[in-house]
C-alpha cells in the first residue's frame, strides 16, 4: 500500500484515523438552507469531511427525449428522464462557496467531485484540496487526467469497473502527474445489498494497485463500514440527509444524523480495538497474569521426599515456576518441608536448574 498523504490538514493512510466523508449528494432538496443543515449536522455527527457533486445538467447529460435518456428499471429513479433528474439534483455552483466555508469553519474538509471540465476549473477556483471521480466517471480519462493536472490527491470510486477499468483510470492519472490516489471500493445499487459488496476487495485493491484503499458505502448497514475499516479502509463516504422520509433522489438510501454519528463512534472504537501488532501483555493485562497457572505444592511435603504428581501440580495463582519445568521437577527431591500451597520454586527442589 502506498504511503499517507494530505488532504488538507487531514492525513489519510496507514497509522491515520479513518477519514470519515459526508456526501451531501442531492439532499439539499433544492434548499440553501437545508443545505447549511446538513453540513451542520455531519460537522456535529463527527464526519471529517463534507463532499459535494459539481455539475449541471448540461455537463452531464443531454436534454433529448427518448428511451435513451431515460432511466430504465432497477434503480430508484427508474422511468425519469435524465436531464430531469440532474436538474433536480445538482448542487448549484453559487452555493459552493459557502458551503464550503461552513464546512471549513466547523472543522470539516470540503472538497466535490467534478464531472466536466468546467467543473474542474471552477473547483479550483475555489481552491479544494482534493478531487474526487465518481464511479460512473472512472471510465472517463480526459476527466481524470485533468484532475490529476491540478496536483491535488485523487479519490476514485470503483462501482461497476473491471481491473482493467481500474488499471486503465489509474495509468491516466499517474500519467498526468498524480502520484496521491485512493481507489474506493463501490457497489453501484442504490441501496446496495450486502451480498453484492464483496469488501475482501478492498485489500485485494492495496495489494494490486498499490494505492490507499477505501469504501464508497450505498447500504443502510453501519456493520459494512466496521468491516471495511477492519480489511483497512482509510477512507469512508456516505450520503448525508436530515431525515429520509423527506425523500429527493438520494434520500432513500442515506443515512441520518444520528446514524452517522453511530457509524463514527464504531469506527473510533474499532480503531482503538485493533490497535498495533503485539505480542507481549497489554498494561491492562499486567494485573491478570498473576492468575496465570504456575507449580505448587499440593500436599505437605518433607524434606528429603521425593517430588511427585500427587503433591506438585499445576494450578493459579502464578506464583510458582512455570508450568513448563514439571517435567523438570517431578522425580528430584525437596530440600526442605513445604506446606500444601507453597508456590514451587527452585531453592525448593535439590536439583539444579535447567534452562533458567
Amino acid at each position: 500500500m502506498s504511503s499517507a498523504f494530505r488532504i488538507g490538514p487531514r492525513s489519510i493512510g496507514p497509522g491515520q484515523p479513518c477519514f470519515l466523508v459526508a456526501e451531501l449528494s442531492a439532499n439539499h432538496l433544492g434548499d440553501l438552507e437545508r443545505a447549511k443543515d446538513i453540513v451542520r449536522a455531519s460537522a456535529e455527527a463527527g464526519a471529517d469531511a463534507m463532499k459535494l457533486q459539481t455539475y449541471t445538467p448540461d455537463t452531464i447529460t443531454l436534454d433529448c427525449e427518448g428511451e435513451t435518456f431515460r432511466i430504465g428499471p432497477g434503480t430508484p429513479w427508474a422511468g425519469r428522464g435524465l436531464h430531469e433528474i440532474y436538474g433536480e439534483a445538482m448542487t448549484p455552483w453559487e452555493w459552493h462557496a459557502e458551503l464550503f466555508d461552513l464546512s471549513r469553519e466547523l472543522g470539516m474538509v470540503p472538497f466535490s467531485s467534478p464531472f466536466d471540465p468546467s467543473a474542474v476549473a471552477f473547483l479550483e477556483s475555489l481552491d479544494v484540496p482534493a478531487h474526487k471521480i465518481a464511479s460512473f466517471e472512472l471510465v472517463d480519462t480526459g476527466l481524470i487526467e485533468q484532475c490529476a493536472r491540478t496536483g491535488k490527491p485523487l479519490i476514485m470510486s470503483t462501482g461497476m469497473s473491471t481491473r482493467e477499468e481500474i488499471e486503465t483510470a489509474l495509468q491516466a492519472a499517474r500519467g498526468a502527474g498524480a502520484t496521491d490516489i485512493c481507489l474506493l471500493k463501490c457497489t453501484s445499487a442504490y441501496p446496495s445489498p450486502t451480498d453484492a459488496l464483496d469488501l475482501r476487495t478492498i485489500p485485494a485493491l492495496a495489494r494490486e494497485f498499490g494505492v490507499l484503499v477505501g469504501l464508497s458505502d450505498h447500504t443502510l448497514s453501519p456493520e459494512v463500514v466496521i468491516a471495511a475499516v477492519t480489511l483497512g479502509a482509510c477512507v469512508v463516504e456516505r450520503h448525508v440527509t436530515l431525515k429520509r422520509s423527506d425523500g429527493g433522489p438520494d434520500g432513500g438510501f442515506s443515512m441520518e444524523p444520528d446514524e452517522f454519528a453511530h457509524m463514527v463512534k464504531s469506527v473510533r472504537l474499532t480503531e482503538t480495538a485493533l490497535g498495533r501488532e503485539r505480542f507481549e501483555p497489554t498494561e491492562a493485562e499486567r494485573a491478570t497474569l498473576a492468575f496465570r497457572r504456575s507449580l505448587f505444592v499440593v500436599e505437605d511435603v518433607k524434606a528429603g521426599e521425593r517430588l511427585t504428581e500427587r503433591n506438585v501440580r499445576s494450578v493459579r495463582p502464578g506464583n510458582g515456576l512455570p508450568p513448563k519445568h514439571l517435567p523438570q521437577v517431578l522425580g528430584q527431591i525437596a530440600k526442605r518441608d513445604a506446606k500444601r500451597g507453597t508456590p514451587l520454586s527452585w531453592d525448593l527442589v535439590d536439583a539444579a536448574p535447567v534452562g533458567e
